[in-house]
């Protein structure tokens, strides 16, 4: 993963948890258009393997056309059916060494929640990226484990790989990542369940 110095894409886009109409795929290229996201990420926590399949496709289409890495979380057999870019590994999924036999040389990241401990382990297991979260409350999903910015600055000690941030992440609160040298936010609920903005209206307000 090459970083430019002003990293104009720094939008790790999440789907929401559920995609049910075809107004998310309009809504998707119109996000995608706007040339500020660098990842999509497919997250799918309760859908058959058979709709993650067929959503997929749908998605990595798109993704291709504007150029943007699709990824898979929790599963790489699934990413690796769908020819994603790579997949996201959370502590609990399968571990980083096996995933890479499966996937060769395509991108996996790993969820670090707040521990240095695990982002250690996911540099000597050879992840692509370390995630970091939540920094925020969030609706997505169940806040377990909260960061704070001083795991930003304490992580570029020790790794110049990529660092992407989760949770709650919205206009009120992203620049502050930002100026404490996160790569990439992880991006869901701001986009997808906005009640002010559309999606592409909110993505914009992301400078």
């Amino acid at each position: 993963m090459s970083l430019n110095k002003k990293n104009t894409k720094f939008i790790y886009l999440i789907s929401p948890n559920k995609i049910e109409d075809d107004e998310f795929y309009t809504n998707l290229s119109l996000v995608l258009k706007s040339g500020k996201v660098s990842y999509f990420q497919l997250r799918l926590k309760k859908e058959t393997i058979k709709n993650k399949l067929i959503i997929g496709k749908k998605i990595r289409t798109i993704c291709k056309k504007y150029k943007v890495k699709f990824l898979v979380n929790d599963d790489p057999m699934i990413a690796k059916k769908l020819n994603a870019d790579g997949c996201h590994l959370g502590q609990s999924d399968m571990s980083i060494v096996k995933a890479r036999k499966l996937l060769k040389n395509k991108i996996i990241g790993v969820t670090c929640h707040n521990s240095i401990k695990l982002a250690k382990k996911g540099i000597s297991d050879g992840a692509d990226y370390l995630a970091f979260g939540a920094f925020y409350s969030t609706q997505t999903k169940k806040v377990k484990y909260r960061a704070n910015l001083r795991i930003l600055k304490s992580i570029k000690k020790i790794t110049t790989l990529p660092v992407v941030a989760i949770g709650g992440i919205k206009l009120n609160n992203y620049k502050k990542l930002l100026l404490n040298k996160a790569n990439f936010l992880a991006i869901s609920g701001y986009i997808w369940h906005n009640k002010k903005y559309k999606p592409l209206e909110a993505i914009k307000k992301l400078k």
